[in-house]
This record gives C-alpha cells, structure tokens and sequence, in this order.
C-alpha cells in the first residue's frame, strides 16, 4: 500500500537551483528502505517504474556514483545529459538532468520505506517544470512504492 503525501524538501540551491516552492513528492511503501533504494539507484532498473527512462550510460554501475557524467534516454530516442551531484548510500542523491536538479530521497517509515523526489530549475523554467512534469513526478513516485512493494 501507498499514500502519496505533499513535502518540503530543499531543493538544488546549493547547485544554483532554487524555487520558492520545492516541487516534492513524496509516497510511502510497504517495501523496506533496501527494496526501494535497488530500484531507485540503479539506472538498469529504472525503466521498472520509470517507463519513460529506457536507459542511461555513464552514470554509474551497477549503482549511481557522485561526480559521474552521462545520460539518460527518455522516450526510447531521446538521449538527455545527466551528472549525479550528490550521494548518500542507501539514503538519497542528486543529479541534473538537461536544465532540472532532481533529489531522490528514501527513508525508513515503520516496517516500509517513504520515497521522496524534489525538482527544482533555474529561474522562470521552475514553474514551468513544476506545471508541465510535475505531475509525471507525481505519478513516478507513486508508481516507485507500488512496483517496490510489489517486489
């Protein structure tokens, strides 16, 4: 089971993204935080809950790595450049993908796990980003809890 709760995450500042409003997201699950943290981290696992993500190279493996620079392919096709900033094992990290600072944040709830995602992006593409894949986010984290506690 999940529920899909509003947070107030920072977001990318240190990175020069900022937003008066984080854009965060945020589900829990019923799977462990190591359950959720192997699909998340994971780039050959994203297409599981992500299926836009079809894939991505440079980034890590088998595991996201900080200070790491690739891409990700979007929509079967569309190869977009990705650095993951930040990475606290098992728990969070941080990448910029194309103009967007996305923050992945697993933590522990009772016997399950809550899955956060914060986006933020320079300037006026903030609300932009917040109106347009906002709500793709949404649904990619909600989809996340259920595909890991299915599992």
């Amino acid at each position: 089971m999940f529920t899909s709760t509003p947070s107030a995450l920072p977001t990318g500042a240190e990175n020069g993204y900022s937003s008066p409003v984080p854009h965060s997201f945020s589900a829990d699950s019923d799977a462990p935080v190591d359950t959720v943290w192997a699909l998340v981290a994971r780039p050959s696992r994203w297409p599981e809950w992500a299926p836009h993500v079809r894939g991505a190279w440079g980034l890590g493996f088998p595991e996201i790595e900080a200070g790491r620079c690739g891409a990700a392919r979007l929509l079967w096709i569309v190869p977009v450049p990705a650095s993951i900033s930040a990475k606290t094992p098992g728990r969070s990290w941080t990448w910029r993908v194309g103009p967007m600072t996305l923050d992945h944040l697993v933590e522990p709830r009772g016997t399950g796990s809550r899955i956060t995602m914060t986006m933020s992006a320079p300037g006026p593409l903030d609300a932009v980003l917040g109106v347009t894949y906002g709500p793709v986010v949404r649904t990619l984290v909600r989809r996340l809890a259920r595909v890991a506690g299915e599992r």
